[in-house]
């Protein structure tokens, strides 16, 4: 049976908008699918944007940054496709008739697109870890209104959604989160203190963005995704475990209270979970290489070190804290790393300026509401920003 899909890739341009598009050409061509692109976003990358639109026939093409909107315009002048610029335009991409959308913008600036899109109902395929961590509450919510579903593409969420019991989630155990280690699995943190921007983008397993890159080296993505999965899957937190597994083969695993554990494996690759949200509950093949066990020849497991790596602590204390801490640690996470990147701030400051924020940032209302959860996102990156000037005097 062919899948048919109308879809729409927010951040379209990024590592995960690209691969998605990639695939739905590739689906589209050997017949497995009859998908239409309805729209597409992309931050102030207008000339890549605008050759994604003319390629994959694309009704709409939005940029955020409105300094890129007459390169877009000029870029599609002629082509029919309708161009939006500014974040409202992003937010329009949202709402536009496709019955399946590819969250992939990096950060909070991906949640307005997202609950659009959520509140009319449209299947969420959502790279962005964000949107659930800053408004977990807001975005469940909206899902439920609108009655579409919510895909996870993180390697992770999306292994434990093709293993889990969700009829019986009592039956569940605890869910094992796997993690490659980063870059410096092996460091001592006194060797930490050094490392460039350069050497925390360079993943030895997974091909992603410089952002994504960087909390996978500070360990703050495996945080992240904690909370994330505390979201998705219907077991108390404090269930969720992490395990480092360097080979990235196992992508993380559900354990029963018969003793069973399921696990999802396959090769490090986003394009597996983006096809798995794509086409669910079906599947679609993909060009990657099958799964070579006999060459991988052994896995090995080991435990997280909170110690070496405190971005894993504040995750779980973020959680276990509730309200609109996880909106606080997000948004500082931001700030700091973009300093990081920007070479303004060191490498280990990154956890120093998200503890000084959990501490310092007063922020009540309720996590449900967006406007609370903005709120708590601004003051947060005003307290970053105002600890990043000070460390650097």
């Amino acid at each position: 049976m062919t899948i048919k899909r109308r879809v729409t890739v927010l951040g379209a341009t990024g590592s995960v908008g690209t691969s998605t598009l990639s695939l739905v050409k590739a689906a589209k061509a050997s017949g497995d699918a009859d998908i239409a692109v309805e729209a597409v976003t992309a931050n102030g990358n207008a000339e890549a944007l605008a050759a994604l639109a003319i390629e994959h026939g694309a009704k709409f093409a939005a940029v955020c940054d409105e300094r890129a909107g007459p390169v877009l315009k000029e870029a599609l002048s002629g082509t029919g496709i309708e161009v939006g610029v500014g974040p409202e335009a992003v937010v329009e991409a949202g709402q536009r008739d496709a019955d399946w959308v590819m969250a992939a913008i990096v950060g909070a600036a991906g949640i307005k697109p997202l609950l659009a899109a959520a509140e009319r109902g449209a299947d969420i395929a959502f790279a962005n870890k964000e949107c659930l961590v800053c408004a977990g509450d807001a975005v469940l919510a909206a899902m439920k209104r609108g009655g579409g579903r919510l895909l996870p593409v993180d390697s992770e969420h999306n292994a434990i959604f093709q293993v889990f019991d969700f009829e019986r989630p009592h039956r569940v155990r605890k869910i094992i989160l796997t993690a490659s280690g980063g870059p410096f699995r092996e460091r001592i943190r006194a060797e930490l203190k050094g490392i460039t921007p350069a050497q925390a983008v360079a993943h030895p397993n997974w091909s992603m963005g410089a952002k994504i890159s960087v909390d996978s080296a500070t360990k703050k993505n495996k945080g992240l995704e904690r909370i994330e999965a505390a979201y998705l899957i219907p077991v108390p937190h404090e269930k969720i475990e992490i395990l480092v597994h360097p080979q990235s083969v196992i992508h993380s695993m559900v354990d029963y209270v018969d003793g069973s554990v399921l696990a999802q494996l396959g090769p490090p690759d986003m394009t597996i979970p983006i096809a798995s949200t794509l086409a669910w509950p079906d599947r679609v093949p993909t060009p990657i290489e099958p799964l070579d066990l006999a060459q991988i020849g052994t896995m090995t497991f080991e435990p997280p070190d909170e110690e070496r790596f405190p971005a894993l602590r504040q995750a779980r204390e973020s959680l276990d804290e509730g309200g609109l801490a996880t909106a606080i640690l997000n948004a500082a996470n931001e700030v700091a790393v973009g300093a990081f990147l920007n070479g303004h701030l060191g490498f280990l400051d990154i956890a120093d300026v998200t503890d000084h924020c959990l501490q310092s940032t007063k922020a009540v209302g309720d996590p449900a509401a967006l406007e609370a959860v903005l709120a708590a996102d601004a003051a947060a990156r005003n307290t970053a920003s105002e600890r990043i000037a000070a460390l650097a005097t």
